[in-house]
C-alpha cells in the first residue's frame, strides 16, 4: 500500500522559514513533487525532483526561496522554503509520479497524493 505523509507545516513570520517532509512507504517513484493549494484557488505546481538523477525544477513563484531535496535512504523528499511571503499561504501537499514523462508540472499527471499540511505565513 502506497503513503505519502507529509509533515513540518505551521504558522511562521513573513520572511521566515519552514521545512516540510513527506516520507513515502509502499515503492519508489519516477518523480516527487510538491504542489500547494490556497483557498479559493485551484492546486499549484511549486517543485518537483526526479528521484534517481535529482534533477529539479521549480515554479517561477518560490524560484529562488524553496528548496526540493530527497534522501534515497529514507524514502523522503522535502522542501525548504525559505524568505517566506504572506502568498504563499496555502495547503501543501506531496505528490508522487509512477511513470517518465515531460508533465511534470501538471496536478493530474501525479498518481499518488499525500493528505497535505497548513503552511501559514503572516505578514
Amino acid at each position: 500500500q502506497v503513503q505519502l505523509v507529509e509533515s513540518g507545516g505551521g504558522l511562521v513570520q513573513a520572511g521566515g522559514s519552514l521545512r516540510l517532509s513527506c516520507a513515502a512507504s509502499g515503492r519508489t517513484f519516477y518523480r516527487m513533487g510538491w504542489f500547494r493549494q490556497a483557498p479559493g484557488k485551484e492546486r499549484e505546481f511549486v517543485a518537483t525532483v526526479r528521484w534517481n538523477e535529482g534533477v529539479t525544477y521549480y515554479a517561477d513563484s518560490v524560484k529562488g526561496r524553496f528548496t526540493i531535496s530527497r534522501d534515497n535512504t529514507k524514502n523522503t523528499v522535502y522542501l525548504q522554503m525559505n524568505s517566506l511571503k504572506a502568498e504563499d499561504t496555502a495547503v501543501y501537499y506531496c505528490a508522487a509520479k509512477l511513470a517518465l514523462g515531460s508533465s511534470w508540472s501538471e496536478a493530474g499527471k501525479y498518481d499518488y497524493w499525500g493528505q497535505g499540511t497548513q503552511v501559514t505565513v503572516s505578514s
